[in-house]
């Protein structure tokens, strides 16, 4: 299983960009697939521009060398650390 934590920005369709840091993970791919990948963000300075109806929308995961991701987000947790979005990828991982 790869992992990949950086700083990356959300990028929502509406064109707002949230900056954080993403802590990425892959997992085997199933029959020569292109393997699952998933993770959590967290907005930098425990500001979320995303907004507690984010989940189950799409957004546009973006790494510093400008590779991009399609991700869902499946939960907002919110607690004494900030908040924190589970994300699932689609498609090809972008690390």
């Amino acid at each position: 299983m790869a992992t990949y934590r950086t700083a990356s920005t959300l990028l929502s369709s509406d064109g707002t960009r949230t900056h954080g840091t993403a802590a990425l993970f892959t997992e085997p791919g199933r029959h020569g697939g292109i393997p699952p990948w998933a993770g959590d963000f967290r907005p930098a300075n425990g500001a979320c521009n995303v907004g507690k109806n984010a989940v189950g929308k799409s957004f546009t995961l973006e790494l510093p060398d400008g590779s991009t991701g399609k991700v869902v987000v499946q939960s907002l947790k919110s607690g004494k650390g900030g908040v924190t979005l589970a994300l699932m990828g689609e498609d090809a991982p972008p690390f």
